[in-house]
């Protein structure tokens, strides 16, 4: 076994809300260790991790950016991500290539809904987590209340790993420091804290400490310390300026001595599974003379180089020239260029060995989620997937020339290939077109990609709500499907039944045909033809969710059985079966959390009362904000941006997330329905 290059690795994200300052703390970090000669800034275009052009003209991130450094003997490998709600797919991507979640806040700001979402996920992912509280400098702060929020949140495993201090120009590292005074508080009771915190972690070093009170040594506290991360017992707040560089060096030394190696942080949760059949977990170890596993979590389609797929490895060494497979597939592809990321830069490399990050170009086979690998033995094997956030947001759209109808479908398909919550729709009933996405950031930024990098112009029409369909009762539908036409006839008879399941269950398709009444060569064709009915839907043209179908019984013929006329059966029986089955239309809900000044606090819930809302909390903020969490129907934010405007004078801003979906009222039933009626006619 081989770990000792593996062994001098650091994988870090850097996670947190927008305006947080992780671009800014990237190229601080780039600066300070000489990979860069001088930090570029976000305000003028010019930062390694910022080189989209639209990402420059917004001034913001939009998508993850992989960088590289040294510092102290270790090879760093930091993906910066976007902060901002709308981009979060991106954000979330970035934690199954990581051991460490870097936490950013705002000191001037808090703890905002995308720092406390991203502490929850990484968490949850099994990452050991810091917090690195940004912009230290900044004017009309107070850290000490921040970290009294941090910890009231948060927990208190959550430590102080350093103290600012000459009025936060500086700032001292606790594990091997215990006197003098900080801006905020005594170095030596932080360093007591953290200390105790350690020791629990060793019974040997505890029983030492309690007996001879005998404080062990920084090298002593590595174990423990290395543990306590793991478990989430210790969560060190860390802090920083990006902007002076106060605090920079000290992060550095964290990361080189303190965030975990890949043999050291918790193992990616890998499992086997074979459909059908219970999964097993797989471990994945960091030894470079093992068969190659790696995981890919981004997908670029770059206009140059192509298709390319961006993986951690995880397992055994990645050559050039090596012979690979993706998933199951049969046949394997060699590794041509295998490149290292350094923001737009791609630097080819001949290997990447366990804990790298790296990149493959050209490989059609590649997608979101795959693994990569060497060995048909390893085709069952899985990373267990990450959970993303639905997205609600839709525009209707449609190329301004004709003839681009054809480079719209191919272009949109890109664009979703890089962006697990970018969705494309077709809606059979009215033949539209629907982008949806996480935001109204979230598509206008796609439309501008399409216009300035495809050259692609578009209309757009209202936003369209992601409804949905499903049944409230069991029922049956029967189609017998016959035509004749001289020749040889299409026949198929399909009897099935449909339930409705859970909220959030899917679709099951279930075969009880017994005695070959519907031979198993045409099962595929039912399944079809059911699929093709729920996506049709029933009483508004809106996907049908969360049922089962059964198909039961059923007929063919010797010549006349075909696969579209079971099909064909299969899609009728299924609208058959719904129409009696009490079909409902379900409108998506959201969680919305409204950060504005506390004066605005009765006009904001009023307006979500008003809107079908209601609230679930409120919590004050720093600077006389309060954070409004709420709840309501995705509909009603139609115009909010404009509403909250006029109620906050401006000083508002909203986050929103999928919560679930519920029945929308009667009369809109109605009006949904007549409209989708309206237009079948005219189609027809």
């Amino acid at each position: 076994m081989s770990q000792n290059l593996s062994s001098k690795i650091r994988t870090v994200a850097l996670v947190g809300h927008g305006a947080a300052g992780k671009t800014t703390l990237a190229e601080s970090l780039l600066a300070a260790t000489g990979a860069i000669t001088s930090r570029g800034s976000v305000e003028k275009g010019n930062t390694v991790c910022d080189f989209d052009p639209i990402e420059k003209e917004l001034g913001h991130s939009l998508q993850s950016s992989l960088v590289s450094f040294k510092t102290g003997g270790a090879q760093v490998h930091l993906i910066d991500t976007p902060g901002y709600p709308d981009f979060a797919s991106q954000a979330i991507s970035a934690l199954a290539a990581v051991d460490t979640a870097l936490v950013v806040i705002n000191a001037q700001t808090g703890i905002e809904l995308s720092t406390e979402r991203m502490f929850t996920l990484a968490g949850e992912r099994g990452l050991c987590r810091m917090i690195v509280v940004n912009k230290i400098d900044a004017d009309n702060i107070d850290l000490l209340a921040l970290v009294t929020d941090i910890r009231a949140r948060f927990g208190k495993q959550c430590l102080l790993l350093e103290l600012p201090l000459h009025n936060r120009q500086e700032v001292v590292e606790l594990l091997g420091h215990n006197e003098g005074e900080s801006d905020f508080a005594s170095v030596a009771a932080a360093h007591r804290d953290l200390i105790d915190q350690l020791i629990e972690e060793d019974d040997s070093l505890l029983a030492r400490y309690l007996e001879d009170g005998l404080e062990p040594s920084a090298q002593e506290l590595h174990a423990p310390f290395e543990r306590a991360l793991r478990a989430g017992h210790l969560i060190p707040i860390l802090f920083v300026s990006a902007k002076t560089g106060a605090g920079v060096a000290q992060l550095l030394d964290a990361l080189a001595k303190l965030a975990p190696s890949p043999a050291e942080g918790n193992p990616p949760p890998f499992y086997r599974g074979e459909p059908g059949q219970q999964p097993q977990a797989f471990l994945a170890q960091p030894d470079d003379e093992l068969p190659v596993l790696a995981h890919v979590f981004k997908v670029v389609v770059d206009p140059f180089i192509g298709k390319l797929g961006v993986f951690r490895v995880h397992q055994g060494t990645v050559r050039r020239d090596a012979a690979l497979f993706v998933g199951v597939a049969k046949r394997s592809f060699k590794v041509t260029h295998l490149y290292r990321l350094q923001g737009k830069d791609y630097l080819e490399v001949p290997a990447l060995i366990p804990g790298d990050i790296g990149a493959i170009a050209k490989v059609d086979e590649i997608e979101f989620d795959c693994v990569l690998h060497e060995s048909h033995d390893q085709d069952a094997i899985h990373l267990k997937p990450l959970q993303f956030p639905q997205p609600m947001q839709g525009l209707a759209v449609q190329p301004r020339r004709k003839g681009d109808e054809q480079r719209l479908f191919e272009i949109l398909s890109k664009l979703a290939l890089e962006d697990p919550c970018f969705k494309i729709e077709r809606r059979p009933g009215t033949h539209e077109t629907v982008i949806r996405g996480l935001g109204e950031m979230h598509l206008r930024t796609k439309l501008l990609r399409m216009q300035q990098q495809y050259k692609l112009e578009l209309d757009t029409s209202a936003p369209q709500i992601a409804y949905r369909e499903t049944i409230t009762g069991p029922a049956e539908g029967h189609c017998r499907h016959k035509k004749q036409s001289g020749g040889a006839g299409q026949f198929g008879e399909v009897m099935l039944r449909v339930e409705p399941l859970a909220r959030g269950a899917g679709f099951e398709f279930v075969d009880l045909v017994k005695g070959g009444a519907i031979p198993g060569v045409f099962m595929a064709a039912v399944e079809k033809g059911v699929r093709q009915a729920l996506a049709e839907g029933a009483v508004a043209g809106f996907a049908l969710h969360d049922l089962r179908v059964t198909v039961l019984d059923g007929k063919t013929h010797a010549v006349d059985g075909k696969d579209v006329a079971f099909m064909a059966a299969g899609r009728k029986a299924t609208i058959d079966a719904v129409l009696k089955a009490r079909p409902i239309v379900l409108e998506p809900l959201v969680d919305i959390e409204v950060l504005a000044p506390e004066s605005s606090m009765g006009d904001l819930t009023g307006d979500l009362a008003a809107k079908r809302g209601h609230v679930t909390g409120t919590q004050p903020r720093l600077s006389g904000n309060v954070a409004i969490s709420g709840q309501i129907p995705l509909v009603e934010l139609d115009d909010y941006q404009g509403r909250l405007k006029s109620l906050t004078g401006g000083q508002g801003s909203y986050n929103i997330t999928f919560s679930h979906y519920a029945p929308v009222p009667g009369d809109t039933q109605k009006q949904l329905a007549g409209k989708y009626k309206a237009v079948s006619l005219d189609d027809e």
